[in-house]
């Protein structure tokens, strides 16, 4: 729109300059242009988030994890591969999936301490030798890494945490190779 020779600028994409701005300078370490952008779009950040996870707490822990994130990589930030606030919505929808794929597996129920001693663990000589021999050869039909998982897991008492760090994975992945390894395992000595 033009009045009088001069060019009234389009509000919206005067607020994405501006955004655009603030993460440059987020990039550049400036806290109150984080703080700035922080006012600017949480607002309508948490509003994403709450639609994912309806908790509201969670949702406001989850906010405050996006914006750790965008400190971490507003210098990858690029302005010609997309809009501001559609990146910093990207950032904030990939965090509310994760907190809900975390809450998730945290709510999957893992063997109460001590089920594999149990297991082959009776008075019985012959019983104990069979579940000896059962135990191994199903964990032999477990795949390798879910195998490791398991023994260093259930019998040495690794975390998943100590597990991550020994197999260079997430945590995440961890806990994905334990379940299906239980679950194999689980499925392979019901048969047995």
């Amino acid at each position: 729109m033009q009045t009088g020779g001069n060019r009234v600028p389009d509000e919206g994409a005067q607020a994405e300059a501006d955004l655009a701005r603030l993460i440059r300078s987020v990039a550049g370490g400036d806290r109150a242009a984080l703080r700035t952008l922080y006012d600017t779009t949480a607002p309508k950040l948490l509003g994403i988030i709450l639609r994912i996870v309806p908790d509201r707490s969670a949702a406001e822990d989850a906010l405050q994890e996006v914006f750790v994130r965008v400190w971490q990589r507003a210098g990858s930030y690029d302005p010609w591969a997309g809009a501001p606030l559609a990146w910093m919505i990207a950032i904030a929808r990939h965090r509310a999936i994760d907190f809900v794929r975390q809450e998730r597996a945290a709510r999957l129920t893992f063997p109460e301490e001590g089920w594999l001693e149990r297991l082959v663990d009776t008075r019985d000589g012959e019983t104990e030798l069979t579940r000896r021999d059962a135990l191994s050869h199903c964990l032999d039909s477990v795949e390798r890494p879910q195998r490791d998982c398991l023994v260093l897991a259930y019998c040495e008492g690794w975390s998943r945490e100590e597990l991550a760090t020994r197999y260079d994975r997430p945590v995440n992945t961890i806990k994905t190779w334990l379940r299906r390894g239980l679950n194999s395992l689980r499925g392979c000595l019901e048969a047995a």
